[in-house]
């Protein structure tokens, strides 16, 4: 019997870096929302454990116990499996990829050997973006990651997602931050909005990694300016980067955008998607169980 699982793509509607502990870990207060695509994760019984990765973003990256797969999967008492990951979510993006694959991990092998998941100080151990995509849900991440709340005014987004096809380092992005004491997100609104009133309260928002993320890769001011031309209410950074999302009034006008931009940028990787609101609970879109 195997269990196939999505890893979903995080997107950070805002980011914002509130302080920096004595231990080096920063502050964050950000929204954080899931695209409906991803990678994709097949768990399968074996007496061995082992990963196997192919999909267009696979190649180069390592399978060995580095990988945050394996090292979900040492969270828990050692079993054997056989994990197929498709890598459909470019590497190093600020999008949550490696993070999401983990937190699919910890899904996978829980229902796989019927174990329960590790605490939340073992999964902040695989980043602090871990928790978050393991719950899996349009949620306020603050603290290091590990503060997680509901939030209930988030309609579904349409979006267009862009990579530029560069990675960038995280830390290298924290290094070169001016200031890592900026103030938390305002006025977090408390009931039920539509597309546009959310995209006008984000857009007083943040992302304050967006600056020194371009300072490292210039070709995200480039996406950024793709994605305003292209008709897109807001633009900004996701995450560390390099990606960026681009949001649109209406699901129509994202894929055109999206069109257009495949056709002006073939070497971006470019996704009309959704970014799901706060009435989708659950995670990772658990797909079949079978043979």
């Amino acid at each position: 019997m195997a269990t196939n699982l999505s890893a979903r793509a995080k997107v950070n509607l805002c980011l914002h870096v509130t302080g920096q502990r004595p231990d080096g870990y920063h502050l964050l207060d950000s929204i954080v929302v899931f695209a409906d695509l991803g990678d994709r994760l097949t768990f399968a019984p074996a007496e061995t454990l082992s990963l196997e990765i192919g999909g267009r973003f696979g190649e180069g990256l390592s399978a060995g116990p580095d990988n945050l797969i394996l090292r979900a999967a040492k969270l828990f008492p050692m079993n054997g499996a056989t994990i197929h990951l498709q890598k459909n979510l470019p590497v190093a993006s600020g999008i949550g990829g490696g993070s999401a694959d983990a937190a699919a991990s910890l899904h996978g092998l829980s229902r796989l050997w019927q174990l329960p998941m590790p605490p939340l100080a073992k999964q902040l151990s695989l980043g602090a973006d871990v928790p978050v995509c393991v719950a899996g849900k349009t949620l306020r991440m603050s603290g290091i990651g590990e503060v997680l709340t509901p939030l209930d005014f988030l309609p579904d987004l349409p979006a267009v997602l862009i990579n530029p096809g560069s990675g960038v380092s995280t830390p290298q992005v924290f290094k070169r931050m001016q200031n890592r004491n900026n103030p938390p997100i305002a006025n977090l609104p408390e009931t039920p909005m539509n597309v546009v009133a959310v995209i006008d309260w984000l857009a007083r928002q943040r992302n304050d990694l967006q600056t020194s993320a371009m300072s490292l890769e210039p070709e995200i001011a480039e996406v950024l300016d793709a994605l305003s031309g292209a008709g897109a209410a807001l633009a900004r950074m996701s995450g560390s980067g390099a990606t960026c999302f681009g949001l649109f009034e209406c699901h129509k006008n994202a894929k055109q955008a999206a069109r257009l931009l495949q056709q002006t940028c073939p070497d971006w990787w470019v996704q009309p998607t959704t970014l799901c609101g706060s009435n989708h609970a659950g995670h990772h879109e658990i797909g079949h169980i079978g043979q």
